[in-house]
């Protein structure tokens, strides 16, 4: 298991989702508490509970699938690490970058918080690039 817990979760909300799970099972930290809770508020997963087992808490996602479809699956989800522990990836609030125009996220951590990036624009306020999410 790796230290780098941001991409143990993308990785395994990605997986679950190529491979059409309903359900996903995270552990639960304050990072990923928040990353949870953007996911969830700007509507790329459905829901969300908190689970404890052993004295662990996980954090149980319900994802999103897109139904009655034909043709070959695609994913709904599309998340990509950009700042991990051996790069750090830092951006001031002028240059966030957009995500297919605005239709995708940027989640960046920022000296108040995880937040997206409109939130971060809104603010004025830069910080380092977690993840983008389209």
């Amino acid at each position: 298991m790796s230290k780098d817990t941001i991409a143990n979760i993308i990785t395994s909300i990605r997986n679950a989702d190529m491979n059409r799970k309903g359900m996903v099972r995270i552990p639960s930290t304050n990072i990923t508490e928040n990353i949870v809770k953007i996911l969830l508020r700007e509507g790329f997963i459905k829901n969300v509970r908190k689970h404890r087992e052993s004295n662990k808490d996980f954090w149980v996602l319900t994802l999103r699938h897109r139904r009655n479809r034909k043709g070959p699956y695609k994913t709904l989800l599309n998340l990509k690490r950009i700042s991990g522990p051996g790069l750090r990836i830092y951006s001031n609030y002028k240059r966030i970058p957009r995500i297919l125009g605005g239709m995708g996220i940027v989640i960046l951590s920022t000296s108040r918080g995880i937040m997206t990036d409109r939130e971060a624009r809104l603010q004025g306020i830069g910080g380092e690039i977690l993840c983008y999410i389209w």
